[in-house]
């Protein structure tokens, strides 16, 4: 008996080891990919403090004191005041980022609510056709896309850059794989026989239901809203500043040839991503919570 125990102790003492060992790869694996993450927004923070000789001398890991200077470039230089101007550029980029993000995920929630509740014929080939539309890329369709806004006259508005949001086809796939694995059907059918008409439904039981799945998808749209380049530069057209957001200005000032201060240049990209920045550090937690709820299979 005491052999049996000893070899059973050693067993147990082995897998704990082993246990131990890969806890200890799988932690110092995250640290590596946490500092590959974080390193190029930390060298961004320290250039913007930077003066541009400073920048010129070399790679730093210490701020320096130029960060103040920097900004009041931005403010007061004649070549910077023609491409960029970080309260209109936010004032935009916000009125489009919030516009935008608000109907993708109520429009795709609405989307996947109808696909999940509802029976009828063509109900899974719909919903292939939704699939397949992610396969298609933005630039195969943008030439088409900006010749019909011209035709409607809409381009140099923010029309064609809130109203296209309606459609997220990977925003509907992730709505409606969330709402097979945790939404009850049972809770429509009692809403029904108390009353309820269908879009109250919607409103009043499946939005705060899918609140996690909601609140996920709302980050990830304001990000991509916020940091989108490509749609806005080929809608904006007209070249005035006050109708730019903050990509494009801060794109436009680093492609300029008569402005080249990096510390000024940086200290701008720096002022861009603040909203986001922000925004993670609010909601980190539904992130997180995305990561798990992206893992449920159809």
């Amino acid at each position: 008996m005491s052999n049996m125990k000893s070899v059973y102790g050693a067993k147990k003492d082995n897998y704990m080891l082993k246990l131990r060992i890969k806890s200890g790869i799988l932690f110092a694996w995250m640290i590596i990919l946490t500092v590959i993450c974080l390193l190029p927004i930390y060298l961004l923070i320290i250039n913007a403090t930077r003066s541009n000789i400073d920048i010129g001398s070399g790679l730093s890991f210490y701020p320096h004191d130029y960060l103040m200077k920097n900004i009041h470039t931005l403010k007061t230089d004649t070549n910077v005041n023609t491409i960029f101007n970080v309260l209109y550029g936010y004032k935009n980029s916000a009125i489009i980022t919030v516009f935008a993000t608000a109907f993708t995920v109520f429009f795709s929630a609405l989307t996947a609510y109808g696909i999940q509740v509802y029976d009828f014929k063509l109900k899974e080939i719909s919903y292939t056709v939704i699939l397949l539309v992610m396969m298609v890329p933005v630039q195969v369709t943008s030439a088409g896309f900006v010749n019909f806004m011209i035709k409607l006259n809409l381009h140099n508005t923010y029309w064609p850059l809130i109203l296209p949001a309606i459609a997220a086809p990977a925003v509907v796939f992730f709505m409606r794989s969330y709402m097979k694995s945790s939404f009850p059907q049972a809770i429509v059918e009692a809403a029904r026989i108390d009353g309820s008409s269908e879009f109250r439904t919607f409103i009043s039981i499946a939005i705060p239901m899918m609140k996690p799945a909601i609140a996920v998808q709302a980050i990830f749209a304001f990000v991509a809203n916020w940091n989108n380049f490509y749609t806005p530069s080929m809608i904006l057209i007209s070249g005035d500043l006050k109708m730019k957001t903050l990509p494009m200005m801060v794109q436009a000032l680093q492609a300029s040839d008569k402005f080249a201060d990096y510390g000024a240049i940086y200290a701008a990209i720096a002022l861009s991503i603040i909203p986001i920045i922000v925004a993670y550090l609010f909601l980190s937690k539904y992130i997180i919570a995305g990561v798990a709820l992206g893992g449920v299979k159809e």
